[in-house]
């Protein structure tokens, strides 16, 4: 048995004084849940009433009384001239409530009660230690001017203006304010701030409008090879979704218009811009070809515009949102991604009707949502940050998308085939021989280098990988796929 004065109870007992909660009260509780924890066994001896009031700098009776609503509750037993032990199943020395002491130090593995479970929604993102990894294209944190954004950050939440905003919509208002202009400008778009949802992620916004435009049935047309999380979200939504192909100029408009003979169709979800993953974009023809069948067979199009401030054309494609004008069109996307992660947010683009439906649904996920971040966000805006930060990130991304199609060309020009992505941070690698690409990424974890499967895309038509090259440096980039090249050929 450990001797009492050795248990560490500065370590579990913190008591607020300023608190409303009798300070016996609260030394009490906290005893009881040390007990539960295993922190004070089973047999356990206390500490004299006068020892703990000396090691909480409390006084002693406040301890003593603490000790009287342990033993009255059942939790220990105090036996004259010998002390208070803490209660085990074979101690009977007083009646209480409990017929065994519950011992929480073994925290149950599993509920005692059903819930719903499902394999839909299983984290398709892998981790890895390994030196160097691919993913499906992020950008580089590395570029982020954090001192700058930690500085526009700790200068917003001082100012008691925004202490004000904080209780109010305030920054809010602001912060749509300048991301509708900063939309207009670039994207096209004619929108006010009424037209806009502020969410923490595309991931958030497709789930918003996944519960609004879908109910369970519904017929979802997405590409035959897209993105994962949206169809992951969409089937969590109980839509019945069904592929159509993608080519080489996007979605195949012929065969949706087949499909739209014979099936009532309730959304189409698009990344016209770059389709993912192939990272095609959606020829003009076909965009207005979609925004005509919406219009005569009432289907919404879900676009999103997951990287569109990633283009290294000087000819600009704007999105299908800019030339709708019957309120068909759902748009989504991320604001600052060239950012650190914590930085960016997403938005929908949509008509005010929606968007005042959609924003009950926020309400209940993200009352408050970030009202500094906003802040420093419609700033950056606003004094032009955003604009200077991704001018600079695009030439170092450019630079990098050129380099990598170096390197595939100088490692596997036998092997592959691939068009120079016109934007985006992610280019599309078909393999022209039979290969395993589990094998293959299996091979190259064993050298260092970590591919994660939901950048693999192998079945009966295709053998692909969809690689980022916005997060490596040139370097990184090289030794990467030296390391493919030599498990390739090993």
């Amino acid at each position: 048995m450990s001797s009492p004065v050795n248990i560490p109870f500065l370590s579990f007992i913190s008591l607020d004084r300023a608190a409303k909660t009798p300070i016996y009260l609260q030394l009490a509780q906290q005893l009881i849940n040390a007990i539960q924890r295993g922190y004070l066994v089973a047999g356990a001896k206390m500490p004299g009433s006068r020892t703990l009031s000396e090691l909480l700098s409390l006084h002693r009776k406040t301890v003593i009384a603490a000790y009287e609503d342990l033993h009255y509750q059942g939790w220990i037993a105090i036996e004259p001239n010998k002390g208070a032990f803490v209660m085990d199943n074979k101690t009977k020395l007083v009646e209480r409530p409990y017929d065994a002491l519950v011992s929480l130090a073994n925290y149950p593995t599993k509920t005692s009660y059903s819930f719903k479970q499902s394999n839909i929604l299983d984290n398709p993102f892998e981790e890895s230690n390994c030196t160097y990894q691919l993913n499906d294209g992020l950008p580089d944190v590395r570029l982020t001017q954090f001192n700058q954004l930690s500085s526009l950050y700790s200068a917003s939440l001082k100012r008691k203006s925004t202490v004000k905003k904080m209780t109010s919509k305030q920054a809010s208002i602001y912060f749509k304010e300048q991301l509708s202009n900063y939309l207009n400008s670039s994207r096209g778009l004619h929108i006010s701030k009424d037209n806009l949802l502020i969410t923490r992620s595309t991931e958030m916004s497709l789930y918003i409008i996944s519960q609004l435009i879908i109910s369970p049935g519904d017929v979802v047309i997405v590409g035959e090879l897209g993105l994962f999380t949206a169809n992951m979200i969409f089937q969590s939504a109980k839509a019945n979704l069904q592929t159509i192909p993608v080519d080489g100029h996007g979605i195949d408009m012929d065969a949706l218009e087949l499909k739209l003979a014979s099936t009532k169709i309730r959304a189409v979800y698009i990344t016209p811009h770059h389709h993912y993953p192939t990272t095609v974009t959606l020829s003009a023809k076909r965009r207005v070809k979609l925004l005509q069948l919406a219009q005569e067979h009432g289907f919404v199009i879900i676009e999103d515009d997951y990287d569109y401030d990633f283009q290294y054309e000087k000819s600009t494609i704007m999105p299908l949102a800019s030339a709708d004008l019957n309120g068909m069109v759902i748009y989504t996307g991320t604001f600052g991604k060239s950012l650190a992660p914590s930085f960016s947010t997403g938005f929908v683009v949509a008509p005010q009707n929606l968007i005042r439906e959609m924003q009950k649904y926020l309400g209940l996920l993200d009352r408050h949502g970030d009202v500094n971040m906003e802040q420093v966000l419609g700033e950056m805006i606003a004094e032009g940050d955003i604009h200077r930060h991704l001018k600079k990130s695009l030439k170092v991304y450019m630079g990098r998308r050129d380099n990598c199609c170096e390197l595939i060309t100088k490692y596997f020009s036998d092997n592959v085939n691939f068009n120079k992505p016109s934007g985006g941070l992610a280019l599309w690698l078909n393999w022209q021989k039979p290969i395993s690409l589990l094998q293959l990424a299996k091979n190259c974890e064993q050298k260092g280098l970590f591919i994660p499967k939901n950048i693999l895309y192998q079945n009966r038509k295709t053998t692909a990988m969809r690689i980022g090259f916005g997060h490596l440096t040139i370097e990184e980039m090289e030794k990467s796929l030296e390391i493919v090249a030599g498990c390739l050929n090993g």
